[in-house]
């Protein structure tokens, strides 16, 4: 018991001393609905303290006073960070909403009416203004096939092929 708390109290003074910035987007081509279904997994307090600097405004994310209103932060704060382009045409993603999860906000968005598509580009420059060292996980699926791409700031834009 003493060396598994041991193993535990390094891990904590661990990540404390070297606190890592990522996030991970899903984005799944969905064939029979026709739609493009987007998750995406932030932490809770770096999406929180992100938002805040943006909108210049306090809140707290995880009860919110006004969840209307955190969920406007966030779906404009998106739209403005993760773009799509499906085979050169912009697309449009529709929030759906986000829930909380442990040490993590989950946003759901969609868009409805795609094809599946041959070239995916992203651009994803979450949190990069409040975190250097900020990670963006992408993994995409169209027709089955994963493909992922790993953009650390301040790279923000990658081209996948399917």
């Amino acid at each position: 018991m003493g060396l598994l708390l041991c193993k535990w109290w390094i891990t904590l003074w661990m990540a404390a001393l070297h606190p890592f910035y990522v996030s991970v987007t899903e984005v799944t081509h969905n064939a029979a609905k026709r739609e493009l279904e987007v998750s995406c997994r932030i932490f809770t307090d770096d999406l929180e303290n992100t938002l805040k600097a943006q909108y210049k405004t306090t809140f707290d994310i995880t009860r919110p006073a006004n969840r209307a209103q955190v969920e406007g932060f966030i779906a404009d704060y998106l739209s403005k960070h993760l773009q799509l382009t499906l085979d050169g045409k912009p697309v449009a993603l529709h929030f759906l909403g986000y829930k909380i999860e442990e040490d993590a906000v989950w946003s759901f968005l969609e868009a409805e009416h795609i094809a599946a598509p041959r070239q995916v580009a992203v651009k994803n420059d979450l949190l990069y203004t409040q975190h250097p060292s900020q990670i963006n996980m992408m993994h995409i699926i169209v027709g089955g096939v994963r493909k992922s791409v790993k953009l650390d700031n301040p790279k923000s834009d990658a081209l996948l092929h399917f």
